[in-house]
């Protein structure tokens, strides 16, 4: 199974890049973010044109999730348990749930897209429903593996979040300013660790940023950030053959602000022969 996330904002902007890139490199699964639309507007022809069913979750011109797929997709959700929501002046626990996860089973694997939110600003009550976010998304996780522990489980998608420094090229990104690099968004992302998943892209491709800002030249610059990731369960991260980071695909017309990031997986078994290290 190659399995891609690609957060492409605006699919209807996009859709035959996006189509393209997914038919070119033989994706069998792409998990989609920031999509922009509602279900009806989605262009789902041309994706099946070309092979793949599609389920959406998107419920206004924001955010939005979706998955293409080739195989067969069910157990399809649209919200993870004690996902919390978010509307400005409106807190508490009976907020509002945005478009920003999706699930479906795929041949045994469950994969989640996730758009996870911004935070904005430190002091932003966003910021606050970002760390709340990902809280329920790790104990959610964790309660899977729990329940099955040989679960091939992949939480996929743009978080928001930049681990490490050196995942951090953008000298307008500055820790105890700026949102993605504060300690304790940092440490919601390393929290997944103590769940039972990891980064399964990090070992094989320790460098190269997945997104840069349209403003100020920053690709020209190479001022970007890695914040999309493949983070797997222990079953799934043993399956993984190969990754790859389309850069190119930030460059030509209409590009998006971020590239997709790739998996390769092999449920099979037997020698697992050398992992490549691809940067494309």
């Amino acid at each position: 199974m190659r399995l891609a996330t690609w957060n492409v904002n605006s699919i209807r902007t996009r859709v035959r890049r996006t189509v393209d890139f997914a038919v070119r490199e033989d994706i069998d699964v792409l998990a989609m973010q920031e999509i922009k639309c509602k279900p009806e507007q989605f262009p789902y022809a041309q994706f099946e044109e070309a092979g793949y069913q599609v389920e959406v979750h998107g419920l206004n011109q924001w955010n939005g999730v979706a998955i293409a797929s080739r195989l067969p997709m069910t157990d399809v959700s649209t919200a993870f348990d004690a996902m919390p929501g978010f509307a400005k002046g409106h807190e508490g626990p009976d907020a509002p749930l945005e478009a920003r996860a999706l699930g479906a089973t795929v041949d045994g694997v469950q994969i989640w897209s996730l758009y996870v939110p911004n935070g904005r600003s430190l002091e932003d009550p966003h910021y606050t429903y970002k760390l709340h976010w990902l809280e329920a998304l790790r104990q959610h996780a964790a309660s899977a593996l729990q329940k099955n522990p040989n679960l091939p489980l992949a939480l996929v998608g743009d978080f928001n979040i930049i681990p490490f420094d050196s995942d951090n090229g953008d000298p307008d990104i500055v820790e105890g300013v700026s949102t993605h690099v504060s300690p304790a968004e940092r440490q919601a992302f390393f929290a997944f660790q103590d769940a039972g998943l990891a980064d399964v892209v990090r070992p094989l491709l320790p460098e190269g940023f997945t997104y840069w800002d349209y403003q100020r030249l920053k690709f020209p610059r190479n001022e970007g950030v890695r914040i999309d990731f493949v983070l797997g369960s222990s079953p799934l991260a043993g399956a993984v053959t190969g990754a790859s980071i389309y850069r190119d695909e930030r460059k030509g017309e209409q590009p998006s602000d971020h590239v997709p990031v790739v998996v390769d997986l092999d449920f099979g078994g037997g020698d697992d022969g050398d992992m490549p290290m691809i940067f494309a």
